[in-house]
């Protein structure tokens, strides 16, 4: 039995005529005559009672005829969906992103992809350090990994998504609030607030690396692991931090910002597996680059 025997034996049912049902095949009668006899004869029941002028189905034939209509229809259904996921219109997605992009890109890209993709799955997880992000890419917990380079793996292909410039958060009534710009300069002799050290995150290493190329040491008191608790700590008069321009987005009360003399700035990237062709992350991506734009 083979699908076209369902779908003739669906047309003759449905027309109740064998000339009509040949017509809308478009083939000859007497072949489908006889495809409907093979039928018949290999399911051993009579499905049409036939006469000069019309057919009529018998109740094993009626019974038949919507069990080959939903055959037919899933294979249909499977045909479009596999069509849709080869054009990376339906599937999964899951994005990870550090505290920067967390604030100022992921509700742009999220509502674009909500609204070019509708038919794909898309979860989000925020306010992920680069390694972490890193290690979940490659654990295939994430599949697109929005962080801040370097990212040195021979498993990982990265696209640059914009660069951004470093700026001061300050207490608002910290005296470096008085001058419009900052040098690194004015951060010697200060509390420094900064993410995770050890290699669990990159500002941490931008921050010290900048206080030593001005001839000081960086006076850290606390180091934290998301953003938001970063600058939540500066709100409460406990440091400052040298923090990535779009993370003024978070809008936490009592902190305000300075921009940074000289050109400081950081990239943001995407990176995802080298070897992950799936059309759903290439629609993903373009959509990304779009929004960043």
């Amino acid at each position: 039995m083979e699908l076209r025997h369902l779908r003739y034996f669906v047309a003759v049912a449905e027309e109740r005529h064998f000339g009509r049902a040949a017509e809308r095949l478009h083939m000859a009668q007497p072949p489908l005559s006889q495809q409907i006899q093979q039928l018949e004869a290999e399911l051993g029941v009579t499905l049409l009672h036939r006469t000069t002028r019309k057919v009529e189905l018998t109740r094993a034939g009626a019974v038949y005829l919507e069990r080959a209509r939903s055959v037919l229809a899933a294979v249909d259904d499977a045909a479009e969906e596999a069509q849709r996921v080869a054009a990376g219109l339906q599937g999964r997605l899951v994005v990870g992103c550090v505290g920067s992009a967390t604030y100022s890109l992921l509700p742009a890209l999220a509502r674009a992809l909500r609204d070019e993709l509708p038919g794909v799955d898309f979860a989000f997880r925020g306010e992920m350090l680069a390694p972490d992000q890193l290690d979940a890419l490659l654990a295939r917990h994430i599949d697109l990994a929005l962080l801040r380079p370097p990212v040195e793996h021979p498993a990982v292909r990265m696209s640059t998504v914009r660069r951004d410039r470093l700026i001061v958060a300050l207490p608002e009534d910290h005296p470096l609030t008085r001058r419009k710009r900052l040098k690194i300069e004015d951060l010697e002799d200060v509390d420094l607030i900064v993410h995770a050290s050890r290699g669990r995150s990159v500002m941490h290493g931008i921050v010290t690396a900048l206080c030593r190329e001005a001839g000081f040491t960086a006076r850290i008191r606390h180091e934290v692991s998301e953003t938001s608790t970063l600058v939540t700590f500066v709100a409460s008069g406990l440091g400052v931090a040298v923090v990535p321009e779009p993370v003024a987005e978070l809008g936490v009360p009592g902190t305000t910002y300075r921009p940074l003399a000289g050109k400081h700035d950081i990239e943001l990237v995407a990176a995802v597996r080298a070897d992950d062709d799936s059309p759903v992350l290439a629609r993903a991506l373009a959509v990304l680059h779009e929004v960043s734009r």
